[in-house]
């Protein structure tokens, strides 16, 4: 009698486990369904069945890869509570973080087949528009913080022109000449968003990544988190990563905005590594006087911002 016991025990514990396991990894979970209705930012956004249809198969390519899923997850956790407090600090609706993961999957030095680069897939002309530094030294659109203050800027300038955050999403693909010819102006301050086949398709897009990733933020998260540092220059990496007690190469790793592990003068940038430990990281500015390094002048007039990126 024991030992049938100790059989229905052992196979109890089993299935609890497999349950829980299941329940625990992103990867296996169900896949989320794409609505009727959802809200987006300040707008009620409504969509038709074939519509729904649509996005749904781009929800459901999310899922199709478990270990892709798992390690773009693991990304988002790590970032996005930055990116959440640059959009809020500049008054950007949160639901425009999604936009980062289908630009670039949050892969900082992310090529578009288009030329466009970093986490928020800028234009050099464009991102030193919204005053990212770009040049053979520092790549400000490969730093979250940088480029993520760069995207909202441009987004609020954008939805200054429709007072429509759909819109406003829509031109970061187009650019602002493209969308406004392309909507004219019939969602200038609309608050209901009817989607349907004729719908953008980038807007289509991103309601996907929305609700394949809305609500795994943060659930999975382990103890890591992304520390932020405001370096000033002259100095490197190397000497950085002996003051944070990290490794050199990690560093060269979370910071690929610096093209030679160099940290000119002038500028304060903002330098991150990761941390397991959850207590309080005191930041610190490293600066020396050397001579100021040259200044980036304004690039040309918005140019087309990416299309969605073929990741390399």
């Amino acid at each position: 009698m024991k030992a049938f016991f100790d059989m229905k025990y052992s196979r109890f514990l089993a299935l609890a486990f497999v349950v829980f396991f299941a329940w625990a990894t992103p990867s296996q979970a169900q896949i989320p369904q794409v609505p009727s209705e959802m809200e987006f930012a300040d707008l009620i956004i409504r969509i038709n069945p074939q519509a729904r249809r649509e996005i749904q198969l781009d929800v459901d390519a999310q899922y199709r890869n478990p270990s892709y899923l798992r390690i773009k997850q693991d990304r988002v956790d790590l970032y996005m509570p930055t990116i959440e407090r640059v959009l809020r600090e500049n008054n950007v609706p949160d639901d425009l973080k999604f936009l980062v993961i289908q630009e670039s999957s949050l892969i900082s030095d992310a090529v578009s087949t288009s030329n466009a680069v970093g986490f928020w897939q800028f234009k050099q002309g464009t991102a030193e528009e919204v005053f990212m530094r770009v040049d053979r030294q520092i790549d400000e659109r490969k730093n979250i913080v940088s480029s993520t203050k760069g995207a909202a800027l441009y987004l609020k300038k954008h939805n200054q022109s429709f007072d429509n955050w759909m819109a406003a999403l829509v031109s970061y693909q187009m650019g602002l000449g493209g969308a406004k010819k392309y909507f004219g102006t019939k969602y200038n301050s609309k608050r209901i968003i009817d989607v349907d086949r004729n719908t953008h398709w980038y807007f289509k897009k991103f309601l996907a990544h929305k609700i394949a990733f809305q609500d795994n933020i943060g659930v999975f998260a382990s103890n890591r988190r992304l520390v932020e540092v405001p370096v000033t220059g002259p100095t490197s990496l190397q000497a950085l990563a002996k003051k944070y007690k990290v490794s050199e190469a990690h560093l060269e790793e979370y910071n690929k905005w610096t093209s030679n592990g160099k940290i000119p003068a002038g500028d304060t940038f903002t330098l991150v590594y990761i941390s397991e430990a959850n207590l309080p990281v005191q930041p610190a500015i490293i600066q020396n006087k050397v001579e100021s390094s040259s200044k980036i002048t304004s690039g040309p007039k918005y140019y087309l911002a990416s299309s969605y990126p073929k990741v390399s």
